[in-house]
């Protein structure tokens, strides 16, 4: 099916019904993610963002070099170690909130002191294996890489993609709920630290699933960037949502294209978090540009 696709949009570009750059596989495959990944960590995005959770999507996100790390030592290929991926990072995210729920120590602290480890563990790990493997493996590790971005990967953010949507259409609500007022939602008997624990394995899927797209030291800033700029416009949930959900969409589809449309050598990740940095500054300054000119008018 996939290779279907490819083949009916490659003889499009080439009988110039669309762009030429679409001709090359890499292009549709890497389109095919950010289409994909956009609208998932925009609506995401919004949760973290309210439940105050951008240290901890960091914190995964760098836990996928010791990850990938590790499945390259278990032998592993490095370009798919998605057994020991997945297994380490989404472990990591649930001994930090199952310590979170045991200790004394602020949820900041408790996580500072995670990702210390995380980071040097995965950093000498990363080092230490660096020998099997060229430098532009690493880099796609760090800042993602629409050049690396296989079937395979494709495979498995379409079915991480459909597992979080089986999880969050009996959950949405109730996730919502215990986002945006978490007393609200224990007075209505909702299990506010279950879902807590389904929010986290949502956020460490999705991250994981992006980190060939996005970079794993990118991959956070997607989960904030359109949320934040997108609370700043809305006025509802519904609005928040939405706007975020565009913002990260419209961030991913002109990062991986611009870059390729221009001929510019910059990883996608970095082009990705750049356009949504771009969109977040000009409605900060729409936004005290409208400021400026009600306080006029009074």
């Amino acid at each position: 099916m996939l290779e279907t696709f490819r083949n009916f949009l490659i003889n499009l570009a080439e009988q110039g019904d669309i762009p030429a750059s679409f001709k090359y596989g890499f292009v549709i495959n890497a389109m095919i993610c950010a289409l994909l990944i956009g609208p998932i960590l925009g609506g995401i995005g919004t949760m973290v963002v309210t439940k105050k959770m951008a240290f901890f999507s960091e914190a995964v996100g760098h836990a996928a070099m010791t990850g990938i790390a590790v499945g390259v030592l278990l032998g592993e290929p490095f370009s798919a170690p998605y057994i020991s991926l997945f297994t380490y990072c989404i472990l990591f995210g649930l001994i930090i909130n199952y310590t979170k729920n045991r200790t004394k120590m602020s949820s900041d602290t408790l996580i500072g002191v995670f990702l210390a480890i995380s980071i040097a563990l995965g950093g000498s790990l990363l080092i230490y294996v660096s020998a099997k493997v060229n430098s532009h493996a690493l880099e796609s590790i760090l800042f993602g890489s629409i050049l690396t971005v296989s079937d395979t990967d494709i495979y498995i953010l379409v079915v991480s993609a459909i597992i979080i949507g089986f999880v969050l259409i009996p959950y949405l609500n109730r996730m919502l709920l215990a986002s945006f007022n978490p007393n609200l939602a224990i007075v209505r008997g909702v299990n506010v630290k279950l879902i807590e624990y389904i929010f986290i394995i949502i956020v460490t899927v999705i991250t994981i699933a992006s980190v060939k797209i996005v970079g794993s030291i990118l991959v956070e800033a997607l989960l904030l960037i359109p949320a934040a700029a997108a609370k700043n416009l809305s006025k509802s949930i519904k609005g928040f949502v939405s706007y975020s959900v565009v913002f990260a969409l419209i961030s991913c589809l002109l990062g991986v294209y611009l870059p390729i449309q221009f001929d510019i050598s910059i990883p996608s990740g970095g082009a990705i978090i750049m356009i949504s940095s771009a969109i977040l500054l000009l409605q900060l300054l729409l936004e005290c540009y409208l400021e400026t000119l009600q306080k006029g008018i009074e």
